[in-house]
């Protein structure tokens, strides 16, 4: 049993390698392309799924250690914490000395810097979903050219393998050509979804970073400086009457 599924896959796999052997030249330009396609979906699944936070709870864990004051510990928050988000973060708490206007504008500059690392390979992703199928267009074009050509070499005596030889190659060529593309274009599709998703939580912890450096913590020292305030008030009125 083992020998006949053995048997019956090595049989599958000449089936495909003489399948495109017979598509012609363009077969190998179409494999290195989806090489190329492949490679670059890979490499921006796993950066967006490093890039990628839960930024809510990351930005509550800042504003908690912030409203204590230790800022030192927000910033190593910050470097732990992989991603966009958090090098806005670090680079707001950074200069939490400026002012909301100036914060406002450097994080502006610096989310804008961020958008070409997030697109990074993606138009080369959709550029192979967009040529793949011209590629195999042109691979059956230059099927029909070699059937047309035997048809003008042999005449009326033209065999009929060299017909089929024309009519294979265009047919694989073309196949390989949607075959690559219409992955090519899911992968994208989500890609950019993924990078949108990213750069939304950009925006919205810019957002939320901006309002806890600039009026929650500044109502925070208001009301720690009441209480001390209070406090010494109290103390002194206690003196004097002892007095």
């Amino acid at each position: 049993m083992d020998f006949y599924v053995l048997a019956a896959a090595s049989t599958d796999a000449q089936t495909a390698w003489e399948l495109l052997r017979q598509g012609g030249p363009m077969v190998w330009v179409l494999l290195v392309v989806s090489a190329f396609g492949i490679t670059a979906f890979l490499e921006r699944l796993l950066y967006y799924h490093r890039a990628q936070i839960n930024a809510s709870e990351f930005m509550a864990g800042v504003r908690t250690v912030l409203k204590n004051d230790n800022v030192v510990e927000a910033v190593a928050i910050c470097d732990a914490t992989p991603g966009p988000v958090a090098r806005m973060a670090k680079l707001g708490i950074l200069n939490r000395e400026q002012s909301h206007d100036r914060l406002r504008e450097l994080l502006d500059d610096n989310s804008k810097a961020e958008v070409p690392r997030l697109e990074k390979r993606l138009n080369m992703l959709g550029t192979i979903a967009q040529i793949a199928p011209l590629l195999g267009l042109l691979g059956t074009v230059l099927g029909f050219i070699q059937i047309f050509q035997g048809v003008w070499r042999e005449g009326n005596w033209v065999l009929a393998n060299v017909l089929a030889g024309g009519i294979w190659q265009g047919l694989i060529c073309m196949a390989l050509g949607l075959a690559i593309a219409i992955p090519s274009t899911i992968a994208f599709n989500y890609l950019v979804g993924r990078k949108d998703d990213i750069a939304l939580d950009i925006e919205k912890s810019n957002a939320e970073l901006l309002n806890i450096l600039a009026f929650e913590l500044a109502l925070s020292k208001i009301d720690s400086g009441s209480k001390v305030n209070q406090e010494s008030e109290t103390v002194n009125g206690q003196s004097s009457i002892e007095q």
